[in-house]
């Protein structure tokens, strides 16, 4: 946060550094990727209905033909339903739906609209298969005092799950150490969305579009990170933030 447009005036300047720049261009060097932040069904029977999805350009030949009737069995064991459950929110007999998800019935659009129902969910995604076969489990703690630190003049940032390369959202830690809009050269300004929680003291946040909302301890917003923005303590004690930044 403390590259700027040469020249800039105070406050109506553009920042052309941040945290997210800063820490992914740290991550670049540590690391050989360069492309870290562009933050047992039963096998069926052949005479299953099956649906063919069509890709964007339109070649349906080389689409993977997606079974119905296990989708809505990998859909309804996801909730962790008996048939009789799922056949009960459906509004179905149970019967119904079992001869769905063997593939011994070919379902009328009301009867899928009273599954995705049941299912929760949209018509669509009964025709929408999985985006990746394996779940990708990831997960990385900071304990208190530990995680990257990242230090500027207006503020003490301290980077959490660190080890995770890859991630769609940076989150920190971040001492307020400004108190006026003086203390800043320009707006601080980035891609990407960013939302913030205050953990202690009280904040006002000054943004290029609307007026400065002041906030204490529990309280959050949300807003578009190209937006000009910069946050300033107002309590006796420097405040500190939980800041979620978008990494696009």
């Amino acid at each position: 946060m403390l590259k700027r447009e040469g020249g800039a005036a105070k406050g109506v300047g553009v920042v052309t550094d941040c945290i997210c720049h800063r820490y992914a261009a740290c991550l670049a060097v540590a690391s050989p990727r360069t492309d870290a932040y562009e933050h047992g069904m039963s096998e069926q029977s052949a005479s299953q209905p099956t649906i063919r999805i069509e890709r964007a350009e339109g070649d349906a030949a080389s689409a993977e033909p997606l079974d119905l009737g296990a989708r809505v069995r990998e859909l309804r064991k996801a909730q962790d339903w008996t048939l009789e459950q799922a056949a009960s929110r459906a509004g179905l007999a149970r019967s119904t739906l079992s001869k769905i998800e063997n593939g011994q019935m070919s379902p009328t659009y009301e009867a899928l609209k009273k599954l995705a129902i049941g299912l929760e969910i949209s018509v669509p995604q009964l025709f929408t298969p999985p985006s990746r076969d394996q779940v990708n489990g990831r997960m990385a703690t900071t304990l208190a005092g530990e995680g990257g630190e990242l230090i500027t003049t207006t503020y003490e940032h301290n980077i959490l799950a660190e080890p995770l390369s890859s991630k769609k959202m940076l989150p920190y830690r971040t001492r307020v150490r400004a108190r006026t809009m003086e203390d800043f050269d320009g707006w601080i300004r980035h891609d990407g969305e960013e939302f913030m929680y205050v953990l202690t003291g009280r904040v006002t946040l000054f943004t290029e579009f609307y007026e400065p909302v002041t906030l204490g301890r529990g309280d959050s917003v949300y807003y578009d990170a190209s937006m000009g923005h910069n946050v300033v303590s107002v309590s006796a004690d420097d405040a500190t933030i939980l800041w979620v930044t978008s990494l696009v």
